[in-house]
């Protein structure tokens, strides 16, 4: 089955079984499967887009493109002080360094099982849950991955359910049991809903 195919399968059986849901695709319509490249370069943007916007990020990314081809030997290159003219931050210079040698040294798995590539991107400084879960969903698709650390999922949630207060990632990963097994594809109608509410689709 196609990636989109199952994408708005799970979508329909998502929103059969759960109204809150079913209330998002009613106000916000479908979103489109959220897809990205499984390269390095999309590790490197999401390296660029730890704790900060995604506009910001994107900018960032977007000046270092326009330098180098994205790739761990241009990028090693650039000295430190280009790096952070781009919009790397010291601790995301080192970040993206260490990414381009264990690249070259073919010390991580971009493809593979669920553990493997988590085992082996969480060994890299700088890389920690958050990305990898992001990872999984955009670039391999995977399709029961909830990313508990991401602050959008996390106050989208505690809008589509009505909540009182936003969950703590712990709460969140409770919460999330509901979804079982098509986890990625509810984060991806939460985070739908969370940029139409603030009209940032």
């Amino acid at each position: 089955m196609a990636a989109d195919t199952s994408h708005h399968a799970a979508i329909d059986r998502l929103i059969e079984s759960d109204r809150h849901l079913a209330a998002v695709v009613a106000r916000a319509g479908r979103p489109e499967p959220f897809r990205r490249p499984p390269t390095f370069a999309t590790l490197v943007l999401l390296i660029l887009e730890q704790q900060v916007s995604l506009s910001s990020a994107a900018a960032a990314f977007r000046r270092l493109e326009e330098r180098i081809p994205v790739e761990p030997e241009p990028l090693l290159g650039l000295d430190d002080e280009t790096l952070h003219a781009v919009g790397f931050s010291r601790q995301k210079t080192r970040y993206v360094r260490a990414l381009s040698h264990a690249v070259l040294a073919g010390g991580i798995a971009l493809d593979g099982p669920d553990d493997e590539v988590r085992e082996s991107l969480l060994a890299l400084p700088g890389i920690g849950p958050w990305t990898v879960d992001v990872f999984l969903l955009s670039c391999l698709g995977r399709p029961d991955v909830w990313p508990v650390g991401d602050r959008a999922l996390q106050v989208g949630t505690a809008e589509v359910l009505h909540l009182d207060t936003v969950p703590s990632p712990q709460t969140l990963e409770i919460i999330g049991e509901r979804w079982r097994p098509m986890r990625s594809t509810a984060a991806q109608l939460i985070w739908h809903d969370y940029l139409a509410i603030r009209g940032r689709l």
